[in-house]
């Protein structure tokens, strides 16, 4: 790889071990996937919950956390992905205190490297969506798949290290997504229904990634009337993500890289799309079993926007939640705070 100066200045330890670290993890993951370069990233996006970091993961960070102001500090503005316990309500949920002892010590060693403790896979609908060709380092599937989809930017699935040690660095090796050649269209789909509901899309979502199954693949989509809402994309997104390990898709003259077919599937012209069909939707909804009783009921994942939550709150106006069911609604600190002010 070509490492620049400042760069080799990292790596070599003259900013800081905390520096280093990320420098040496990024070389070996660049090496890994043949990147020539690394690409600077304006914004960083951690997934740290305690229980995939573990009480290693939280030393490391505390190790991290450790060294002076200087050398911690994370090098670009860096937020943080939901994780497994609200602070301010685990009793209710009766999760453990040693849970939240762990969660504490994560929060407090990510808040002195000055990250961002934002708890959201929504960002890009309340806190600072990235704009089209923005190279960044999320780590969210549905986050990723979302910013660089919608809107045009450019960043992998980034797991927890590897957020991490872009947030520190400011770059990330420059492979997959942030290279033109693999962002073209390598799989064509026909949507052959008008998906009505938030549900039709995640399924919708869901059908195509069974078809990809695969992170390297780029389907695109034709076949769609009106442009779709941020909701709507958010829950097609997040389910292509989860079933076909996808970071990036096209919607035929809507999404901002497919205005133009030739431009992002000059490849595929001829090729017979697949056909998604309302069939195929009735289908994925016969896998779930409606007979047997539910103890929880949790809308998430991705947390709920605004108008998901208003849309709720009208279903349930003036209903009775089935005794001995419980109903739970994850969304980000910024929303619950409009909600709260909203009544």
């Amino acid at each position: 790889m070509k490492i620049r100066r400042f760069e080799k200045e990292m790596l070599e330890g003259k900013h800081g071990y905390p520096r280093q670290w990320a420098m040496q993890q990024q070389l070996q993951v660049g090496q890994f996937f043949a990147a020539d370069c690394f690409v600077e990233v304006t914004q960083a996006h951690i997934m740290c919950d305690t229980e995939s970091l573990g009480l290693a993961g939280i030393e490391h960070l505390e190790q991290l956390a450790s060294y002076s102001e200087e050398e911690r500090q994370v090098a670009i503005p860096t937020i943080t992905d939901p994780r497994g316990m609200d602070l301010m309500n685990y009793r209710r949920l009766n999760q453990s205190e040693d849970l939240a002892g762990r969660e504490r010590r994560a929060t407090t060693a990510l808040e002195a490297m000055g990250i961002m403790m934002t708890d959201t896979c929504i960002n890009y609908q309340t806190i600072s969506p990235p704009v089209f060709g923005e190279h960044v380092a999320f780590g969210d599937t549905g986050v990723v798949i979302y910013s660089n989809s919608v809107f045009g930017a450019r960043s992998n699935f980034e797991g927890g290290p590897a957020a991490l040690a872009a947030a520190l660095t400011g770059r990330v090796p420059s492979y997959g997504y942030h290279v033109d050649s693999n962002r073209q269209a390598t799989q064509r789909f026909k949507l052959n229904f008008d998906p009505k509901t938030l549900t039709d899309w995640g399924a919708f979502g869901a059908i195509v990634g069974e078809f990809t199954g695969d992170y390297w693949e780029v389907p695109i989509i034709e076949g769609l009337g009106d442009s779709p809402t941020s909701d709507q994309l958010k829950h097609f997104g997040a389910a292509l993500a989860s079933h076909g390990s996808v970071a990036l898709f096209h919607l035929d003259e809507i999404t901002p890289e497919a205005l133009d077919f030739m431009a992002v599937a000059a490849d595929l012209d001829g090729q017979e799309p697949i056909s998604i069909t309302r069939d195929q939707i009735r289908a994925m909804y016969a896998k779930a079993d409606g007979s047997i009783d539910v103890d929880v009921v949790v809308f998430a994942a991705p947390q709920l926007s605004l108008f998901e939550i208003q849309d709720i709150a009208r279903q349930l106006d003036g209903k009775q939640i089935n005794k001995g069911t419980d109903l739970l609604i994850a969304t980000s600190p910024e929303i619950k705070s409009a909600c709260d002010r909203f009544g």
